[in-house]
């Protein structure tokens, strides 16, 4: 697995893994935009040249927020998104922000267990936040002291 940052080329392949992870996935034009907005940050997990998952944070000032991270189906359970959350607490950390905080389904229950391993409590909950299905989202936070 080789990680690296993600670009403009990437796009196209970035979208289609949105629709295969995603039940509102981000459109092409979306992401292209997110690839380019100067205070986002993605990077790419790739296996034999293909994007196997990814994994996004946007930082204002001494905040992070994580957009996304994303695994291809069929690469789950290998460690991909703990290894891709790996490297946005990296850049955190470089960075010097003072905590980072996500959106999580309530359902999905794999994820905030990741979360949790990476220190990431909840600490809150934004009623109705995900549609199709309609669901409550946790706010989770990782503070850095």
């Amino acid at each position: 697995m080789t990680i690296r940052p993600l670009s403009a080329f990437d796009a196209a392949e970035m979208a289609e893994m949105e629709k295969k992870c995603f039940s509102l996935p981000w459109s092409l034009q979306s992401v292209k935009a997110e690839l380019q907005n100067p205070i986002a940050r993605y990077v790419g997990a790739f296996i034999g040249g293909t994007l196997a998952g990814y994994a996004g944070i946007q930082i204002v000032l001494d905040e992070g927020h994580i957009t996304n991270i994303a695994t291809a189906p069929e690469y789950r359970r290998q460690g991909i998104a703990d290894t891709l959350m790996r490297e946005l607490l990296a850049a955190a950390t470089e960075r010097g922000l003072a905590f980072v905080t996500l959106e999580v389904r309530e359902s999905n229950v794999p994820a905030q267990t990741l979360y949790e391993k990476h220190g990431f409590a909840a600490v809150g909950r934004r009623k109705g936040y995900y549609d199709e299905p309609k669901e409550d989202a946790l706010l989770m936070t990782r503070e850095f002291v």
